[in-house]
Parts: structure tokens; sequence; C-alpha cells
């Protein structure tokens, strides 16, 4: 009998810790090049509530990936690319509003296959805040040392001294890559976990002197699967 009850009591123990996990939200994001699935991050509940919010009512299914950069970031979500004309220059397009900036660092940084919400500079955005809807997937390159001690010297004038890369980053940036020189300064709010390999597709593309696509590359339609 003490065993059976030990054993119900563990089982529900176990049903219990499982129901008090922090639940992964899950998009998948089906472009002309292929589908990228994202993980948000439930250490910035801000920027996942609310990309879950535009997935859930259609705002970026159509639009295009407007900002292109090889061996940076591929950008979208501005919704004035909808119906661009070929040519024209995006990036400006937003909400009428902001996120507070969720710089969880040194915990999310700007590594391979991150998410992250794109802004205005700091000469007008000093607090830092988000865009409402525009973000970008971190592609970016592989460092050595060197190179990494350059762009904490970057970083660390950018932050007043505030972000110091951590061995664990500096590991990280020198196997897998990323975009250093970001970290401290974006909110970094979920990842690649499928579809890499379209994003690596998306940075190759021809792009103009704006860095837009010649071709456009959209987004077909997004969905929250989980």
């Amino acid at each position: 009998m003490k065993k059976t009850f030990l054993l119900a009591f563990i089982v529900i123990a176990s049903v219990v810790a499982r129901a008090q996990e922090p639940r992964q939200s899950v998009v998948e994001m089906e472009t002309t090049m292929g589908t990228i699935t994202l993980k948000l991050y439930d250490e910035t509940p801000l920027h996942r509530d609310n990309f879950l919010a535009l997935v859930n009512r259609g705002f970026y299914d159509g639009l295009l990936f407007h900002r292109v950069i090889k061996d940076f970031m591929i950008q979208g979500g501005d919704p004035a690319s909808r119906d661009a004309q070929p040519g024209q220059e995006l990036g400006e397009g937003d909400m009428n509003y902001r996120l507070p900036a969720e710089i969880v660092f040194p915990q999310l940084y700007h590594k391979r296959g991150v998410l992250a919400a794109a802004r205005e500079g700091d000469a007008v955005n000093p607090e830092r805040q988000s865009s409402a809807c525009q973000f970008y997937i971190v592609v970016g390159q592989k460092f050595n040392d060197a190179m990494l001690d350059r762009v904490q010297q970057r970083i660390e004038q950018a932050t007043g001294g505030q972000c110091k890369l951590t061995e664990e980053q500096r590991e990280t940036y020198k196997t897998i890559g990323g975009t250093p020189h970001l970290d401290g300064q974006y909110t970094v709010f979920g990842e690649v976990i499928e579809g890499m390999d379209v994003v690596e597709k998306i940075q190759l593309v021809s792009t103009d002197a704006n860095d837009r696509p010649v071709e456009d590359v959209r987004i077909i339609k997004a969905i929250v699967k989980e």
C-alpha cells in the first residue's frame, strides 16, 4: 500500500511539475523560399505575446523580407512591404506603439539563428524600445579571439561598460557564429528551431542598394503551432 501511494504521489508531482514548466510558443513561417520554425522565449513575455498576437491576426501574411545582408541577418515585418512596388525603399513602416526593451543579457544573445526585434537608433530611441512588428533573424559569421576582443570594446562603448561577453558566449561565437556587436542593445526573443537552411538561402539572394532583395522574398503565411 505504501509503495502504491508513493508511486501515485511521484506521478502526480511529475504531472504538476510539467504543467508549471514555462510554455515555449512556436511559430511556423512559410515563405516563398521554404518554411522557418521559430521558438519564442518566455524570458521576454512582452515580445513573445505581441508577436503571437500579430501572427494570430495574420499580420505577417504577405509581408516581405525587405532587408537582407549576407553574413549578418534577414529582416521583415514592415507593413508597407505588403503592396510595395519593385525597388521601393522599405523599412520605416511600423505600428502605432513600441515595446519596452526586454534585453536579457547574458542569457539571451545574438548567436546564429536567434530572432530579435528591430528598432530605431539610440539617437532617437535612447531607451532602446523595440519596433512593434519588425524583426530580424541572425545569420552572422564566426569569430576568433582577436575579433571578439575588438567586438568587446565596441559593446562596452555602446552599453557604458555594462555588457561583457562570457566565456560561453565567446565559444559560441567562435564555433557557431552570430552578431555579437549587437549584444546588450537589442531585444532577443526567440530562435530558429527548424529551417535555418531557408534563412541561409534568403541571406544569399541578390539585393539592391537599399539591401532589399531584387526578387521579392515573401512570407506566405505565419501560424502559431504551440
